[in-house]
């Protein structure tokens, strides 16, 4: 199988050679990997057996996109957030609605100016279409949006209190999110449509269902109509314990359910897989938290084993992938345990980036003649 048959085969719960893998790394775990296998950066997927890529054309672009080698260091997006690296992570530093008055917040307008630089982010990503699965993803689509622009404290309180001025804004994130997947739909050749919103923390939704019901909900089934119209499964991230809402995102059209932190409330995944399955396929699942970084290398390999072996009890309708991106202080040994028991030994693993390196060699000497 090559990587989008084995995605496709895995969303249509039909059987794989291996089950697929996409798996996401700390930038600083990814450049230990990378100086480890000789391969630049961006061959670092490929040589991991990722299936699938993608990249962000929304916010997360700014988060995740843009690494920084130090902490202290800043940058300022287009969406008018000043982010600092802290602790290895970008943090939101300023808030660009912070504080402000009503009249202020519904001045705010988003970077439509900037959406072109956006979509151009998915250029070196489309030009693997044939050999990987392609998705695009337009997250932070509604309430995570918000809240970067407006603060939490500021944001959670106009939903309580300002019900008109939430739903003015959350509806305008959910329309920059619109425009930017209308225009990867049809600009692009995709094989998902990935989506995210932030709404729960580690121990419990970050809002009552009945309030993420009433004001969210509606403006994140729009952004996800959007992937429905172009026939794309849909998948969907959000950290923490969302259990309470995992029905409603059935309802608005998601297939495919990431990251699964299985030590949170509700997100056991064989609970998850029981009464979920035969609607999702999950995305996750691998404990960054204690597991991968604090275990020995022989328990990774079991309990990695065991969470295929649970999420995939009907045949398919898993992608192996951790519960966050793996942490710096992850032991080599453990990431590739865990890899061992996905079916790609290590020695798999320097073998495909010693081809990675020839085919740089290649490439380098043709550029010369």
């Amino acid at each position: 199988m090559n990587r989008k048959e084995r995605v496709l085969a895995a969303l249509n719960k039909q059987p794989v050679d291996r089950v697929p893998i996409f798996m996401w790394f700390h930038p600083e775990t990814a450049r230990k990997l990378s100086r480890l296998l000789e391969i630049p950066l961006s061959a670092l997927g490929e040589a991991m057996g990722n299936d699938i890529q993608q990249t962000w054309v929304n916010n997360n672009y700014a988060m995740e996109g843009i690494v920084h080698e130090h902490d202290g260091e800043t940058h300022h997006d287009w969406w008018g957030i000043t982010w600092e690296k802290r602790h290895s992570f970008n943090q939101i530093l300023h808030y660009p609605l912070a504080g402000a008055r009503r009249d202020q917040v519904l001045a705010y307008q988003f970077p439509r100016e900037r959406k072109e630089d956006l979509l151009a982010l998915m250029a070196p990503v489309v030009r693997d279409r044939r050999d990987f699965f392609i998705g695009c993803d337009v997250s932070p689509c509604v309430f995570e949006m918000y809240w970067r622009l407006r603060g939490m404290e500021d944001g959670l309180t106009d939903m309580a209190g300002d019900r008109e001025l939430a739903c003015e804004m959350l509806g305008r994130c959910a329309d920059f999110a619109i425009e930017l997947g209308t225009a990867a739909c049809e600009r692009f050749a995709l094989d998902w449509y990935w989506t995210g919103d932030d709404i729960a923390g580690q121990r419990s939704m970050m809002m009552s269902p009945a309030l993420w019901r009433a004001e969210i909900k509606p403006h994140l089934k729009r952004v996800i109509d959007v992937g429905v119209a172009h026939k794309l499964p849909i998948a969907f991230h959000c950290c923490g314990a969302v259990r309470p809402v995992i029905a409603d995102l059935i309802e608005i059209g998601v297939n495919i359910l990431n990251p699964i932190q299985s030590n949170c409330p509700g997100m056991d995944p064989a609970e998850l897989k029981r009464e979920y399955g035969k609607h999702l396929t999950f995305m996750g699942g691998v404990d960054t938290q204690e597991m991968l970084p604090k275990a020995t290398a022989k328990e990774v390999r079991r309990a990695t084993e065991a969470l295929i072996g649970i999420m995939t009890t009907d045949g398919g309708g898993y992608i192996l992938a951790a519960s966050h991106t793996i942490s710096p202080e992850t032991p080599d040994d453990n990431i590739f345990a865990m890899y061992e028991a996905a079916g790609i030994r290590r020695e798999e693993i320097f073998d495909q980036a010693a081809v990675i390196r020839r085919r740089a060699v290649a490439a380098a000497a043709n550029s010369e003649s």
